[in-house]
C-alpha cells in the first residue's frame, strides 16, 4: 500500500468527503497512524489509517461512511508538533510523502501546560538561586552609586566682609570636587547668594521658627537660627535650574531675577512674579567667629512645588 499523500482526494463509501491535510507519525514506529483530512469547509477531522482502505496516487480510500467521519471530534492542531520541531533518527527511511505537514504527537506532559509551567518556573527559580551568590557582589558594586548617601560636608565660599549693605544679595563663587558614577573626580565652578538680613526680613523668612534642614533619614543636619542674619539661597533657580542675578526692578526694587523665563524673588526668597514654582531655595549656613561663611551644598529638583533634594 502506497503512503497517503498530502492534497490527495478523500473518499468515503458514499462520496469524496475532501484532502488530506496533514499525517500523523507515531514517533515509536516511524509510521502513519493518521491521516487528517480537511472536509470541504467543515473543519478537518482526525481519521485512523484503520480506516483507509486503498492508498493510490491521489486517492486515499476509506471503509467508513461520509456521516461516521464528520462525526469524529474536531483536529485539534494544539495537541501535535511538526517533524521540523522535534528530532527523529532515521525519519527519512519510512516516511516519503510529499513535503508539508509532518506531525508528531506532543508528550502527555507538554500537553499540560500547568504543570509544563511549574516545572519551567521551577527552573528558573533553582537557576536563579544558583546564579545569585555569584550575581550578588557584582550588582551590589554596580547599583551602590545609586544609594550613596548626600555629600553633607561644610563648604567655605568666602568671608562676609565681600557683604557691604543689609537686604542685598552678594554672590558668592566656590569650587567642589565631585566624583559621579564610575567617572573620575572632577571640580565644579558652582555659586551661593548670601544676604544680611535685617530684623524685618528675618521676620518674613522665618515668621517666628528656625528653620531645620534632615538627612535622608530624617535626621537633623543642621538648624538655621532665627535670630542669624545671613541667609544663603541656592544659586538655581527653582523653576528650571537657571541661573539668576541680583538686579533693580523699575516697578519692584531690587529682586533676584531670573532672566531666562523672568521668576522674580524678594530680597528673603519670595516668589513676586513668573513661572516658579517656590521660592529660592536655602541652604545650611554658619557663619565663624572670623566671619568665615560656609554651607552645606544642596540641589533641589526644579519645576516642583514641593521641595525634593536630588544632590
Amino acid at each position: 500500500m502506497l503512503q497517503p499523500k498530502l492534497k490527495s482526494k478523500v473518499r468515503c463509501t458514499d462520496l469524496d468527503i475532501g484532502e488530506v491535510s496533514k499525517v500523523v507519525l507515531d514517533p515509536l514506529s516511524h509510521e502513519i497512524s493518521h491521516i487528517v483530512v480537511s472536509m470541504n469547509g467543515n473543519g478537518e477531522r482526525q481519521v485512523a489509517m484503520g480506516h483507509v482502505q486503498a492508498v493510490t496516487e491521489d486517492l486515499v480510500q476509506l471503509g467508513a461512511p461520509s456521516h461516521d467521519i464528520l462525526a469524529l471530534p474536531p483536529f485539534k492542531r494544539e495537541d501535535y508538533v511538526t517533524t521540523h520541531e522535534v528530532e527523529i533518527s532515521h525519519l527519512e527511511d519510512n516516511i516519503h510523502v510529499t513535503p508539508g505537514e509532518v506531525l508528531v504527537p506532543l508528550p502527555d506532559l507538554e500537553k499540560n501546560v500547568k504543570r509544563r509551567t511549574f516545572f519551567m518556573n521551577f527552573t528558573h527559580v533553582i537557576g536563579f538561586l544558583i546564579g545569585l551568590p555569584i550575581a550578588f557582589p557584582i550588582l551590589r558594586f554596580l547599583m551602590k552609586p545609586m544609594y550613596a548617601d548626600f555629600d553633607n560636608q561644610w563648604l567655605n565660599v568666602g568671608n562676609v566682609s565681600q557683604i557691604k549693605k543689609e537686604d542685598v544679595g552678594v554672590q558668592f563663587e566656590y569650587k567642589k570636587k565631585v566624583k559621579e558614577v564610575y567617572m573620575p573626580e572632577y571640580e565644579v565652578e558652582k555659586n551661593v547668594w548670601v544676604v544680611r538680613a535685617t530684623p524685618e526680613l528675618l521676620e518674613k523668612v522665618y515668621q517666628g521658627k528656625d528653620e531645620e534642614f534632615r538627612d535622608a533619614k530624617g535626621k537633623v543636619l543642621w538648624t538655621n537660627k532665627k535670630e542669624i542674619p545671613y541667609i544663603a539661597f541656592s544659586g538655581k533657580c527653582p523653576h528650571l535650574g537657571c541661573a539668576y542675578k541680583w538686579r533693580n526692578h523699575k516697578a519692584l526694587g531690587p529682586v533676584f531675577l531670573c532672566p531666562c523665563h523672568l521668576s522674580i524673588y524678594s530680597a528673603g526668597g519670595n516668589v513676586l512674579d513668573g513661572p516658579a514654582p517656590r521660592g529660592l531655595d536655602a541652604l545650611p549656613l554658619r557663619v565663624s567667629a572670623g566671619g568665615e561663611v560656609e554651607i552645606i551644598d544642596m540641589e533641589f529638583k526644579a519645576g516642583t512645588k514641593a521641595q525634593v533634594r536630588i544632590v
